[in-house]
């Protein structure tokens, strides 16, 4: 991704296609003197902000690494190893629904109201799963819990382009990928811990209070520096109820084909049928024109964050059950091969954050999408007789290094595309294309891995520890994987375009989602 000059006019088009560049009205600065305003994140005017949206996104963040090193234990315990890829996806699928909605929301009030409410509905998924007697209850609280993320992360991305000026937003996305560092490594031992010795529910249930006291922190500063709408003087505009029913319609849509892809029998067509039917007309309007073509700009900018994040958690949605199963390490040992990628992750964001490296940020994107590339590719190696363990290690944090320069800067530059009173729906845009490939990749790889015989899981002993599977095909995990990485390599592609020709943001007609 290389440079793009900030955001001073709105380019619209006549109908002889002749760019014409209107002034759009600038953002709500930053509250304070100029002489504080000049300091860093953590400068008397961001500090409290900064602080507690971190440690929102590091909170966040370890429950992510603890559920995926937990999440073999819970599927068994509850009888679900068939149902294992919805843990996961049920997360990514009803956050695209709660994305656009924040998103609108946060356009037309601000973005304090759905950061307060994502983070209490994620509280509120973490006890329905924690509490979860059966697989399906557990699945539900994930759901929730997707429902509060998809609505904690638009609006942190509203919050980031009204109050920190345009110098500091690498950096506080560098941050942000930092807070994963200590949660990464320090999660998955945690997790497989108390799994081992308390029990899985621990890693759910004692973690809800402790979400909710960073935002008491940052909510002052939020409320002063990026509160109301961007332009308060503005008419208060009515929530876009087409965009709401293509929401929800991808959302069941996703929902419908991930349940299809579980049991692969003739019947499972009609569900696939209709999900897709509620599918594609969704993403095509929720998305950019020119996603699917991979237009120059805006377009590929969204469609490069879907194939990076895709392929990425798919993938290592797979990998502990893999090293649990076919390599019998613990669950603390298997969380942690996958964990150390976090500081590899968090040396990418800083590369891309340093201003030196702005010209060269589609270079570093290509390389990016490399790294991913290769690591993904290599880990069916591990399955080869003799191989260590170790190099999933290796790989994935070569492949988070790339990951961690793609996905900070795909976010860096939808805000330099984006006039201010358009941050909350571009980003809802670049997180329905983060989401929905997800669960489709995720549900992709669960149906190809149940059908070559991924099997179930045994348990010996009290402890719960995951020691060997039944039934288990090492193709299985092949299947998985090597898709992925040809997803992956396609985003190398992608990553070649997301700079105009004419080295300015991309025309209004591609960069806005279809409408009518």
């Amino acid at each position: 991704m290389t440079a793009l000059e900030p955001r001073d006019a709105e380019v619209t088009t006549t109908p002889a296609e002749t760019p014409v560049t209107t002034a759009v009205p600038e953002a709500p600065g930053p509250v304070g003197t100029p002489e504080e305003t000049q300091g860093g994140i953590l400068g008397r005017t961001y500090r409290a902000m900064s602080i507690g949206t971190v440690a929102v996104v590091l909170l966040i963040a370890f429950e992510a690494t603890a559920v995926g090193t937990a999440m073999p234990v819970a599927a068994r315990e509850l009888n679900g190893i068939g149902l294992y890829a919805f843990g996961f996806s049920a997360y990514f699928t009803t956050s695209l629904f709660a994305m656009v909605l924040a998103g609108q929301w946060a356009d037309r009030d601000g973005p304090l109201r759905p950061l307060a409410t994502g983070i209490s509905a994620f509280a509120v998924g973490l006890v329905l799963s924690g509490t979860a007697t059966t697989m399906w209850t557990f699945i539900a609280g994930r759901a929730v819990q997707g429902l509060g993320g998809g609505m904690v992360i638009v609006a942190l991305y509203v919050v980031i382009g009204r109050a920190y000026p345009e110098r500091l937003r690498p950096t506080i996305m560098a941050a942000f990928a930092a807070s994963w560092v200590i949660p990464s490594i320090v999660g998955p031992l945690v997790s497989g811990a108390v799994t081992e010795n308390l029990g899985w529910r621990w890693v759910f249930n004692g973690m809800p209070l402790l979400v909710m006291l960073p935002l008491a922190l940052a909510l002052p500063a939020i409320r002063r520096m990026a509160g109301g709408p961007a332009d308060p003087t503005a008419p208060r505009t009515a929530f876009d109820s087409r965009r709401i029913r293509l929401a929800l319609g991808i959302s069941l849509g996703v929902g419908l084909l991930q349940f299809a892809a579980q049991d692969l029998v003739w019947l499972a067509l009609l569900p696939a049928a209709a999900g897709a039917a509620l599918v594609v007309p969704a993403v095509l309007g929720l998305l950019p024109r020119g996603t699917y073509r991979a237009a120059r700009g805006l377009p590929s900018v969204v469609l490069l964050r879907g194939l990076a994040a895709g392929s990425f958690v798919a993938a290592e949605s797979f990998i502990p059950l893999m090293l649990v199963t076919q390599r019998g390490l613990s669950l603390g040992l298997a969380g942690l091969s996958i964990g150390v990628g976090g500081l590899t992750w968090a040396v990418g964001s800083f590369i891309q954050s340093r201003a030196r490296m702005e010209p060269h940020r589609e270079r570093l994107m290509v390389i990016g999408m490399v790294l991913n590339t290769v690591a993904i590719a290599s880990l069916p190696l591990v399955l080869i007789d003799g191989a260590p363990a170790w190099l999933v290690a290796v790989a994935w944090g070569v492949g988070c290094l790339g990951l961690g320069m793609v996905i900070a800067s795909t976010s860096v530059l939808l805000m330099k595309l984006s006039a201010p009173e358009e941050t909350g729906a571009n980003s809802a845009a670049l997180q329905i294309s983060d989401g929905f490939s997800n669960v489709m990749l995720l549900a992709i790889g669960g149906a190809a891995f149940a059908a070559l015989g991924g099997g179930s899981i045994a348990g010996h002993g009290a402890s719960h520890t995951i020691t060997s599977a039944t039934e288990s095909n090492p193709v299985a995990f092949t299947v998985v994987f090597l898709p992925m990485a040809v997803v992956s390599l396609l985003g190398v592609w992608v990553a070649t375009r997301i700079m105009p020709r004419d080295d300015r943001p991309a025309n209004r007609r591609d960069a806005l989602p279809a409408t009518g």
